[in-house]
């Protein structure tokens, strides 16, 4: 047995070993899926499998990155660094690269993010001269993403009923109509949105044989993670690949189906057997993870979905705290509520905020959640917010990379033409538009060349068109002969972005410089690190289309971890999953909004949302803190709500309610706050007492903070007597450092450390 086998548990070794024919491995929460998938492929490289016959499929660059490094820690570099292992959209877009030209696509096509997507589909609406709020861009993106995971083309979308009367229903008939402009737009442009990656991809395997037949050839060993995710266009080209030879191996979790919205199609986990009859099922079942109380309230909850696939996750971890329990009179009160325990367990226990998550069902909830985080000066970061990557001056710079390496990118020319001015106005780009339209050619041909497309200009605006067609063109000059950076940093200087940027000299204008030297230090690492994966050949660093590439590709999650800092995590459940956290607080736990009013009219629905819940259990590894209001302000006025039937699935007797819950007014302070990591009756009804001599909380009459001054010596209820070293701060952030003999110095919220003047 090879020896890194020896790391494994007896499931994870059973399901790593079983290296020939159709696999599934069900791994519960915190089971250590990855690791079976890690250990997987080096297991079958250990057997002399070349590594350019192992595809291994993920749905983030984190998680593909973090296990080819894995598996050249076990393996070594020379194997590990050559498994075709990412994301499905970058594996398929690196075969679109190499084989789109039988689709009509050159090897450097563009690849639209959502933003560019959004943006040219707003350009459409506009030109067809319809109402955006008839038409919002968002709404009709959706439709047409799902039309393309579900392999619709604008063809059989217009084509056929059922969609057709969705759309008349919604009163939006001429979606059909859109997307047909939206795909004839990304092909005149030789661009791919997200969804193309996958649609053309199986587009090119059900038109050519041939090709299908090589890649079947090539990827004799398939892996797939999280596979419950995938969606129609995934789970279809997934099985023409493992057609052959069938050494396919799905890991993933039932329990945690949670994008429907998304396209993903649970049945593809579920149905696996059908698929392959002579699978073999392993389950992963032992969580890693998470207390017992945690495990046990979160199976408990899962067992109400009828569609699963049966396991029985369980933990040798310690039992851990109660889940514990918070019932606020507001939203707002929720927020504070919540914050106060934040603060006051950080104190008590000595954390740092990243070990507390914040998690809720919409993105709505976390107004009142930074509100209170604020006032305690708790420092906080939203997943999903504002990403380094969709910064303007970030996306500008990207969009002069773009237009250097496909001409007929026209968003990008669009977006940058006149960035920094150069006395190209809107008008004139209206008129090149439409004529790129009439004469049903790219908008670089006509920019180019004008007056052969019967565009009046003057002279002066076709000398400056000539001027700016003329640097783009020198810009793809210079990707021929330089790295990643090298290009880079010089189309930034030459562009004059980085000069208009920095003449503004203002503290914005600062900061934006600051980003586009930060995004060419990125580049600056990915042309070494290029090197450095190619024995240190200065030559093969990394091209720039490669770098573009990889910033096209990046998952919302991989974004979102972009900065590393220690704060307190605010994000919605569906963007937690993957990660985990000491301390969860899962907030808004009421009827129509978790589960919410929309995913309630069916089972199916239902069941999605249970499992959100589950996956927002399961995220914690010590204590879980649930929370509700009884009432939340919609739309302008306070509306009533009920406590969540999920509540009701858990064992009361895993959860930890206190007696007082509630806010007298929503600008006082609680009466009580639950604690994480300690029985809420417990620390209410017994005396808390440290070396120094406590005090009963039962007894304790704290003085006015007003009165306090520096060098006083006062007395905590639970630290004791002290000396106040030192006050800052007014009014409901004013804090006080208190020395404490045998405890040291204490930072102290003054309106919750009831200090008493001895």
């Amino acid at each position: 047995m090879e020896q890194f086998l020896q790391q494994l548990n007896k499931e994870q070794y059973n399901a790593t070993v079983q290296s020939e024919g159709p696999v599934m491995v069900i791994a519960g929460a915190g089971a250590g899926k990855t690791r079976v998938l890690t250990y997987r492929v080096a297991y079958l490289l250990s057997k002399g499998i070349d590594p350019f016959n192992v595809l291994a499929l993920t749905f983030t660059n984190k998680a593909a990155r973090e296990m080819k490094e894995r598996v050249i820690d076990l393996i070594g570099d020379a194997d590990g660094r050559n498994v075709w292992m990412g994301t499905f959209h970058s594996i398929f877009a690196k075969i679109l690269r190499i084989e789109g030209h039988r689709l009509g696509y050159p090897s450097n096509f563009t690849i639209y993010d959502s933003d560019d997507s959004k943006r040219l589909i707003r350009n459409i609406i506009k030109e067809m001269e319809l109402d955006n709020k008839v038409y919002p861009p968002n709404y009709v993106k959706s439709r047409i993403s799902a039309a393309k995971s579900n392999l619709v083309s604008p063809e059989q979308y217009a084509n056929d009923p059922d969609i057709l009367s969705a759309d008349e229903s919604a009163r939006k008939p001429l979606i059909k109509d859109i997307y047909r402009t939206y795909n004839q737009r990304l092909k005149r442009a030789d661009a791919m949105d997200f969804d193309d990656l996958l649609f053309n991809t199986y587009l090119l395997f059900i038109q050519f044989g041939d090709t299908l037949y090589k890649y079947q050839q090539k990827f004799r060993y398939i892996l797939v993670d999280e596979y419950q995710d995938t969606n129609q266009a995934q789970y279809l080209i997934i099985k023409k690949l493992a057609a052959n030879s069938e050494n396919i191996c799905v890991v993933g979790d039932d329990a945690q189906s949670i994008y429907a919205f998304r396209g993903a199609n649970i049945g593809n986990m579920l149905n696996f057997k059908k698929d392959y009859p002579d699978y073999k099922l392993f389950k992963l079942e032992q969580n890693y993870r998470s207390t017992k109380n945690i495990v046990e309230a979160a199976n408990q909850v899962i067992t109400y979905n009828k569609d699963q696939i049966k396991k029985t996750v369980w933990t040798e971890n310690d039992l851990g705290e109660s889940i514990g329990f918070i019932k606020a009179r507001s939203d707002n009160v929720e927020g504070e509520l919540v914050a106060n325990a934040i603060f006051e367990n950080k104190m008590n226990k000595q954390l740092p905020n990243s070990a507390f998550a914040i998690l809720y069902r919409t993105n709505a909830q976390s107004r009142s959640m930074e509100e209170a985080l604020r006032k305690l000066n708790i420092p906080y970061r939203i997943y999903g917010g504002l990403s380094f990557y969709n910064r303007k001056e970030i996306k500008d710079l990207l969009a002069y990379f773009r237009l250097a390496i496909n001409h007929n990118d026209e968003d990008s020319a669009q977006r940058i033409i006149n960035v920094p001015a150069r006395g190209i106005g809107k008008t004139t780009m209206e008129k090149l538009a439409v004529a790129a339209n009439q004469h049903n050619t790219n908008l670089w041909e006509v920019l180019n060349n004008p007056l052969k497309f019967n565009v009046q200009l003057n002279t002066g605006t076709r000398t400056k068109l000539s001027n700016f067609t003329t640097l783009i063109k020198s810009f793809a000059a210079e990707l021929k002969k330089k790295d990643a950076f090298d290009a880079a940093n010089h189309i930034a200087q030459s562009s004059g972005l980085l000069r208009f940027l920095r003449e503004e000299d203002t503290p914005e204008g600062i900061s934006r410089v600051e980003n586009i030297e930060e995004l060419l230090n990125g580049i600056k690492e990915f042309s070494e690190k290029g090197a450095e994966e190619n024995a240190g050949d200065l030559q093969n660093q990394g091209s720039l289309e490669e770098f573009m590439q990889d910033v096209a590709l990046l998952t919302d999650a991989d974004k979102d971890g972009e900065e590393d800092n220690d704060k307190v995590s605010l994000m919605t459940i569906h963007a937690a999953k993957g990660l985990e956290f000491p301390y969860v607080f899962i907030v808004g736990m009421e009827e129509n909004l978790f589960p919410s009013f929309m995913s309630i009219n069916t089972r199916a629905e239902l069941e999605e949302e249970r499992r959100l819940f589950y996956v927002a259990l399961t995220r914690a590894e010590k204590m879980v803190t649930l929370s509700h209001a009884e009432s939340r302000f919609k739309w302008g006025q306070y509306t009533v709500t009920e406590p969540s039937r999920f509540l009701e699935e858990i064992d009361e007797k895993l959860i930890d309610k206190p007696r007082k819950t509630s806010i007298q007014k929503s600008t006082e302070k609680p009466l009580e706050t639950p604690k994480i990591g300690s029985n809420f009756r417990r620390v209410k009804q017994k005396s808390t007492s440290s070396g120094n001599g406590g005090t009963s909380h039962s007894t304790f009459e704290a003085s006015d903070p007003a009165a306090l001054q520096t060098g006083m010596t006062v007395e905590h209820a639970k630290f004791g007597k002290g000396k106040i070293v030192a006050l800052e701060g007014q009014g409901p952030n004013k804090k006080a450092t208190v020395f404490f003999s045998g405890i040291g110095n204490k930072n102290l919220l003054l309106r919750f450390a009831k200090l008493r003047i001895v």
